[in-house]
């Protein structure tokens, strides 16, 4: 997980950290980042992505739309 974490941008493996591990919701972190919550929205968004398909690619598994 850390080192697809790393893969991440900068601005987005922040934003994704503040939200899961510092446990602030989206406005907090619009506030301190001075950027709007529709965007804080696209970064965590973009980095579950990019967690997903790094993960993907160390650890091999089905998707369920695949199982059928």
């Amino acid at each position: 997980m850390e080192a697809a974490l790393l893969t991440l941008p900068r601005f987005t493996r922040a934003v994704f950290l503040a939200h899961r591990i510092d446990n602030l919701n989206y406005a907090e972190i619009a506030d301190q980042t001075g950027v709007s919550v529709r965007r804080i929205e696209r970064e965590i968004a973009r980095a579950i992505y990019g967690l997903d398909r790094a993960m993907e690619s160390e650890l091999p598994r089905r998707r369920w739309w695949r199982r059928w």
